[in-house]
């Protein structure tokens, strides 16, 4: 009996039918196989946040998806410049990052210099979901709602303050808006992550916040915080009674803040694809849209060409108000 291995012509000649994938040659067949590992997905923040929710519902949908598990690693610290800067120097083909407005749309134009180029270190992968802004406070401050609290910071000019998950943040960029909409002066604390302002704004050191509305909505419906408005066009229906800070003598005002998934421009164009594909059917999944959608946040999902043109239209809205609240990098 012949027991050397039958090659592809020979299989050919006998008329003998080889398996698919024994008949790609060894570079597609290695394409196919990618993911070969777990891949990382970097979170440029804290424990505790939105961006924690978005980052494990993602996660837990492509881990199905690829066929490899997808874990979540939080890299906090310099307004997420750490760990996109790791990431952008990531050579294992296996790694890539949370972007959110703040890394993509507005450190570009707060810091001097970047430890990467914003624009050619990275590749878009996809958009992943918006959260809606709420504005809230602790629970023993005397304001009822936004008319409210905008009396009182008028009547005492400088008293207030309210804490955000870091300088050029989505909250800070947030209540900096509402500010300069309202007229108002209050001091801002910044926190290195949403985890620690938020046990700051509860334990009465902090008077407010503006945060994603995942990582509040638990702290509202137990009564631990009070959300004063919120920052979408139209009301959300996890919370009814609660009016947009438009509706409260302010029209035209929103503000959501996003994330999406990002890959180190080194990336071959077929595993970014493969991952962009993962990306948006994840946000499709029941499981994801459950949990999203249960802490009000909007799966999003999406190719790389239309995250792209989101990033940059985010670009050209948040510079002039970034500008005009002349915020600055620590």
């Amino acid at each position: 009996m012949n027991t050397f291995p039958m090659t592809r012509r020979s299989a050919l000649r006998l008329g003998v039918a080889l398996p698919a994938a024994s008949m790609l040659p060894f570079g597609a067949r290695a394409q196919a196989a990618w993911p070969a590992k777990s891949i990382r997905l970097v979170v440029p923040f804290a424990p505790g946040g939105s961006s924690e929710i978005v980052a494990r519902a993602a996660a837990s949908e492509m881990t199905k998806l690829l066929g490899q598990s997808v874990y979540v690693d939080n890299k906090p610290g310099g307004a997420g410049n750490v760990a996109m800067s790791e990431v952008a120097r990531a050579e294992d083909q296996h790694t890539m990052v949370l972007g959110h407005i703040g890394t993509i749309a507005v450190n570009p134009f707060i810091f001097a210099k970047l430890p990467y180029d914003p624009d050619k270190a990275f590749r878009p992968i996809s958009l992943l979901s918006k959260v809606p802004s709420l504005y809230v406070v602790r629970n023993d401050l005397p304001a009822k709602n936004l008319t409210e609290f905008i009396a009182l910071a008028k009547a005492k000019p400088g008293t207030l303050n309210y804490g955000s998950a870091g300088n050029g943040s989505a909250g800070h960029l947030a209540f900096e808006y509402l500010k300069m909409v309202s007229n108002t002066f209050l001091l801002h604390v910044p926190y290195r992550g949403t985890g620690p302002q938020l046990t700051d704004l509860m334990g009465g050191r902090v008077d407010a916040a503006s945060v994603g509305a995942p990582a509040v909505m638990a702290f509202i419906k137990a009564g631990k915080l009070r959300c004063i408005a919120t920052g979408t066009s139209q009301r959300l229906a996890q919370l009814p009674d609660v009016p947009t800070v438009a509706e409260q003598g302010f029209p035209g005002f929103e503000m959501t803040q996003w994330y999406g998934l990002l890959a180190p421009a080194s990336l071959p164009q077929a595993h970014a694809d493969k991952l962009s594909a993962a990306a948006a059917q994840a946000m499709k999944e029941p499981a994801a849209q459950k949990l999203l959608e249960s802490e009000a946040a909007i799966p999003v999902g999406g190719n790389a060409a239309e995250f792209a043109r989101f990033i940059e239209s985010e670009k050209k809205r948040w510079k002039p108000v970034i500008e005009r609240a002349k915020i600055k990098a620590d």
